[in-house]
Order: structure tokens, then sequence, then C-alpha cells
């Protein structure tokens, strides 16, 4: 998506962006990890399993943003964002209190679920969180054979535990997930037992990238990806 626009377009657009969404209540999975409950119309949202919403963060930035969890009959939508300090975004979703108010659009991307698939696995960071905890109840429900693997920052690494994720394996930011070689050494590759799973890799496009050399010849699966942040790149 477009992640910025110019002022007078947003200007020009600004009847069809007003807000849309009240901030009914927020609180912390961990330091940098905030959950914002929202509340309004969600009647015409389909939350497929990889789809995003675009939310405006000022006057001519969006961000998009994984629904961790939502409730048709009480209107509401949790999301999961990473407070990181850095960009537009995570100062304008840090600053959310209840009672505020922001324009968030209609879901819309990859779907990254398919039924038919017996295993999943799924990779990602801080960013990957509200995915995955959108994802566990219909891996359960489904009874599907799952692992989360998570590149968290060490303030972060219980916030897996504080969703009720299970599954997890937790490993330190910039490390395995960014070396080939130590990636082969993942359990789960030790074996052909995951070789039919489907992998959804999300987060960082670096970790993206290596996770797919590994597959690439190995998995007879389907491999779903999306990156969601990039260094030295706003609005990804």
């Amino acid at each position: 998506m477009i992640s910025s626009i110019p002022k007078w377009l947003g200007n020009l657009f600004e009847t069809s962006l007003r807000p849309n969404m009240d901030v009914v209540e927020t609180t912390y999975v961990s330091t940098q990890i905030k959950k914002i409950r929202l509340r309004g119309d969600i009647s015409k949202m389909n939350f497929q399993l990889g789809y995003a919403n675009v939310i405006r963060v000022s006057e001519t930035e969006f961000r998009n943003y994984t629904v961790a969890a939502y409730d048709d009959a009480g209107g509401t939508i949790d999301i999961l964002c990473h407070i990181h300090g850095k960009g537009t975004g995570s100062r304008f979703m840090d600053g959310l209190r209840a009672g505020d108010q922001l324009y968030m659009s209609i879901p819309r991307g990859k779907k990254f679920y398919e039924g038919a698939a017996s295993q999943y696995v799924l990779f990602g960071d801080e960013t990957s969180l509200g995915l995955a905890n959108a994802f566990l109840p219909t891996l359960k429900s489904n009874k599907h054979d799952y692992r989360f693997y998570f590149e968290l920052d060490e303030e972060n690494r219980r916030a897996p535990d504080a969703l009720e994720l299970d599954n997890v394996a937790v490993f330190p930011k910039g490390g395995i997930f960014r070396s080939e070689p130590e990636l082969r050494t993942l359990p789960i590759f030790a074996s052909d037992r995951w070789q039919e799973a489907n992998f959804v890799l999300t987060g960082n496009v670096a970790s993206i990238q290596n996770i797919r050399k590994v597959l690439k010849g190995w998995a007879r699966g389907k491999v779903s990806f999306q990156g969601y942040w990039l260094e030295g790149k706003q609005g990804l």
C-alpha cells in the first residue's frame, strides 16, 4: 500500500478518511507490545487470516496493522502494536488512550490460511504477534499441528506466554533468523515430518529472505510471506 500521501490529497479525502473507530481500552503485553481495543462498525469487515487494516497515523501517513482478535457482537477489534519509539506509526499508537478516535480501513491483503493443510509453521517477530494471536483459535479448533518461531528483543520474549500462545520457540533478535546455516539446525528441518506443512513468514524482510532460502527445495507445502518492515525503510 501507499504509506504516505501529500497533505493536500489527504485533505481532499478528509470526509472519507474521517475517524471511524473509538479507542475503548489499552494495555501492555510487554514494555514494547501494546494491545489496543477499538470499537466501531465492523459489520462489513472480512477478517481473513493474513489480511491487514490501514490506520491513519498522521495527516499524510498510514500504516498496516493485523487484527489480533475481533468480536462481531460487540463491534470490537484488538490490535497488537510494537512500540519501539522510532517511527510515526509507533509514536501515534503509543499515544493512544481510551476515548481517542482514529481512521481504520476495511481489511485486505493476502490469505495465509488453507484448511486442507494439516500442519502450520509461523515465523515472525514482534510485528507478527497479532497475526499469531489471530491464527491460534483457528489452528486449535481445526486441530492443526502447529509451531510458532519468533525472534524477539529480550524485553518482549515473554509476550507469547502473556498472549497464551503455545508450541512457541523464541530466539534473540538478529540471531538465528539471520543465518542460513543456523536456521538449518532447527529441529523442524532435522527430519521430513514438517516438509508438508504450510509455512507463513512475516516480520523483518531480511529474516524472511533467509528462511525462504532454507525452505527452497525442502518444503513441499505452501510458503506464504509478507514483509512487515525493513531496516531503513518506513511504512513498508
